[in-house]
């Protein structure tokens, strides 16, 4: 069950953190590209897959996961992956 934080911009579904307004607008935006045609699929699916492969990088995964993470982030510096995140891990455990 998702859980919103006290200013109502934030939602928590399980151990996911969705900042809504920045979703909305990155993906959002990546869909506008694509419409328009100023996004070919693929790249707008790579872009789109940013914010999940940076999630696999987060210190408490597996190691190899975090290896497969950090070449993501690797991979996506051209593309924004030092920004902050849309989609991240809740800092707080699991209830």
């Amino acid at each position: 069950m998702a859980e919103y934080a006290e200013d109502g911009m934030v939602v928590r579904a399980g151990s996911l953190e969705i900042d809504v307004p920045r979703s909305l607008g990155f993906f959002g935006g990546i869909a506008a590209g694509v419409a328009l045609g100023l996004l070919e699929p693929p790249l707008a699916l790579f872009i789109a897959a940013v914010p999940f492969v940076k999630m696999l990088s987060d210190q408490r995964a597996p190691t190899p996961m975090r290896f497969i993470g950090l070449l993501g982030e690797g991979a996506a510096k051209p593309v924004g992956s030092s920004g902050e995140g849309t989609v991240r891990l809740s800092q707080e455990p699991d209830k």
